[in-house]
């Protein structure tokens, strides 16, 4: 483990039994599971394993909270939020340093993840307030029309590793702001963070069943008769587009309402007129946020081809001028991927493209020692049969590819199931403007390498999604329209 002065009272305090109905209690005959430290391979400490019938039992307390929290007034829902939001400010230091334990991101990383999720519950502090519908009169004059929003009812949320706690707040803020109970299922890898929200949340005042936290080593078990019981309104996803096909079949038996955020394949154009010293600090964020491990991180470069040279050498100094290291180390840039598995497919993914013909400018490989570091790398010459053009990497891997004009760029970076975010860099106001309604993607970072923003719908189009979370379109997602036709 890390030799952070705080990291073992920080890592003993940390919650470990599942939450259910407002209690803390062990799981089902006193399953646990480990949780890993990336950086070293050794486990932390051991967490609660729920069961199916733990899963159970977490949505009987959903269903059995939900028409009270319906019920409470948008002050308190508004309130809570706000709770909640003043002590995860509190508490940063100590949840960013429990989220590089399970994760491995490096500490200012945390820091940064812990502020963002903030800010969702800051702003559905003020969307519980603004639920509205609205009354009008028929067109024949006879009678008249109210439109009123109600809360969708009990959701089930299965959350990511790679953003332990915003992943959790994207989805729990809407849903505590239009007065949904909830099942969380957050990821085999990183439970503490959202365990540590549940607590948070407590804290905050949120109603016993309202939130219900349960980690477990058998995803698929638990939640798949959870997605069949029709007590069951809503299911929101984080994760790959694999995952999410399987969730959206298995939800069209109840036709529940779905938000799925999944893969991603972002393109990051940059033309010949783009600022190449923004171009390139702002490949930074969009490539090595989160060391690669981003549903947004830029997955392929496409240059053109006068600045390409120019543009590939100065990414490359700035990948070489990199600190590999634990994340709560001090001086750490880059931590480690999450488990072998996922080191093993960017490898993979590298190897392939080298073998077509791919130069690897810097890194390219697995560094030695423990925990499951991966260099970070640049290639270039990168053909367009290599794999890594088409599947999402998860990794700390810059892939340069060149065009000519703006007509193929546009095609190359929508050569792609995948639309979640693109990534534009131009001088050229009419350019930027043709290009942005030309990308096939849901969200597009235009001269910035950094597109996530609670006030800002979130969200892709093709596979990688349905849905938007945050922004004014956040909570729609948690409610339901209902019309009522008045005779006068």
């Amino acid at each position: 483990m890390s030799t952070h002065p705080d990291a073992r009272r920080v890592l003993d305090a940390a919650p470990r039994q599942l939450y259910v109905a407002g209690a803390w209690r062990d799981a089902e005959g006193g399953a646990t599971m480990p949780v890993e430290d990336p950086a070293t391979g050794e486990t932390l400490c051991e967490v609660a394993d729920a069961s199916v019938a733990d899963g159970a039992a977490a949505l009987d307390a959903a269903v059995a909270a939900q028409r009270d929290w319906a019920a409470t007034p948008p002050n308190e829902r508004s309130e809570v939020l706000h709770r909640a939001f003043t002590l995860m400010q509190e508490r940063s230091d100590d949840l960013a340093l429990l989220m590089t334990l399970e994760m491995g991101k490096s500490l200012a990383e945390s820091r940064g993840e812990i502020a963002y999720a903030a800010e969702f519950f800051r702003w559905f502090t003020g969307e519980a307030l603004r639920i509205d519908g609205y009354f009008k009169q028929a067109g024949n004059g006879q009678s008249r029309v109210l439109v009123m929003k109600q809360p969708v009812g009990p959701c089930l949320f299965i959350t990511p590793w790679n953003f332990p706690a915003a992943m959790g707040t994207r989805k729990i803020a809407p849903a505590i702001a239009a007065g949904c109970t909830m099942v969380v299922k957050p990821a085999e890898q990183t439970p503490l963070s959202m365990l540590a929200l549940a607590r948070l949340l407590e804290d905050a005042g949120l109603p016993p069943g309202v939130l219900n936290v349960v980690p477990t080593s058998s995803s698929s078990e638990l939640a798949k008769p959870l997605i069949a019981d029709p007590r069951l309104r809503k299911l929101s996803f984080t994760g790959s587009t694999e995952v999410g096909r399987t969730l959206i079949a298995q939800a069209s038996e109840q036709v529940l309402k779905t938000s799925m955020e999944l893969g991603g394949n972002a393109p990051f154009v940059v033309f010949e007129d783009a600022d190449l010293d923004a171009a390139v600090e702002q490949a930074m964020v969009a490539k090595m946020r989160n060391m690669g491990e981003a549903c947004t991180s830029a997955n392929r470069f496409h240059v053109q081809e006068s600045v390409a040279e120019e543009f590939a050498a100065r990414l490359t100094a700035k990948m070489q001028a990199l600190t590999l290291g634990h994340g709560a180390d001090e001086g750490t840039d880059v931590g480690p991927l999450i488990d072998a598995d996922q080191r093993g497919k960017v490898a993979e993914l590298v190897d392939d493209a080298v073998s077509k013909g791919a130069t690897a400018v810097t890194g390219g490989g697995i560094r030695d020692g423990a925990g499951y570091f991966f260099e970070p790398t640049v290639l270039t010459g990168v053909p367009t049969d290599a794999r890594l053009l088409k599947e999402e990497i998860f990794g700390p891997v810059a892939p340069i590819a060149t065009f000519t004009t703006e007509e193929e760029a546009v095609a190359a970076a929508n050569d792609t199931e995948f639309g979640l975010v693109a990534y534009l860099f131009t001088r050229d106001l009419s350019r930027a403007l043709r290009v942005s309604e030309a990308l096939e993607t849901g969200m597009i970072g235009l001269n910035q390498g950094l597109v996530s923003n609670a006030g800002a719908p979130f969200g892709g189009v093709k596979q990688s999604g349905l849905g938007r979370e945050g922004g004014n379109e956040g909570i729609a997602e948690y409610l339901e329209t209902k019309y009522v036709a008045v005779k006068l």
